[in-house]
């Protein structure tokens, strides 16, 4: 089992001698005993987010079109911490040939947004998870709130999804009973 997580904190604001902002961006690799479809169908179920993850009250997929192999979803997500409710816009691209899904801002609270996940196949069976995730509020209030949280805040949301497999899907065939049992269990850590 593989815990990997990289907090990069960048700053933002013009001019460089003068940088007035600071945000982070958060990458997160897991591996888990489930198979790698199973794990993107997972995290590409864009409207069953309200179901597991925190924070997620809400999920709709305004458009579905294909672009040769990949499928691309525009898709409105409800996010609410404690006293704020936003809801913003984002263009979720999935490649199910290469396992990879990116995620494109379109409108809401943010200067910006991108992530990205890529399911790998591991040698022995199951898969190992790569998250990243780059963003900026509009909002200074937010981006002090969040900021106050934000590596916790990423590895619950991980942590949700993990414990989401688990509920769904069986573990991988491939994969050793003991190394099934240490992977669903551990937490990233910063």
């Amino acid at each position: 089992m593989q815990t990997r997580t990289l907090l990069v904190f960048v700053q933002r604001g013009t001019p460089l001698s003068r940088r007035d902002s600071l945000m982070a961006a958060h990458e997160q690799t897991r591996d888990v005993p489930y198979r790698p479809d199973d794990m993107f169908a997972l995290v590409a179920g864009v409207d069953r987010y309200p179901e597991f993850l925190p924070w997620c009250n809400g999920a709709r997929i305004r458009r579905r079109d294909k672009q040769g192999e990949n499928e691309v979803l525009v898709a409105d997500l409800i996010v609410s911490y404690k006293v704020f409710r936003e809801q913003f816009t984002s263009r979720v691209t999935l490649n199910p040939a290469e396992r990879r899904i990116d995620v494109a801002y379109v409108q809401g609270p943010f200067k910006y947004l991108h992530n990205n996940w890529h399911f790998e196949a591991l040698p022995g069976g199951g898969t190992r998870i790569h998250f990243f995730i780059d963003f900026e509020f509009r909002s200074a209030t937010l981006e002090k709130m969040i900021g106050a949280v934000f590596s916790r805040a990423f590895a619950k949301m991980m942590q949700a999804f993990i414990d989401r497999a688990e509920a769904l899907y069986e573990v991988d065939p491939a994969i050793s009973p003991a190394s099934a049992s240490m992977a669903t269990s551990s937490v990233a850590s910063d």
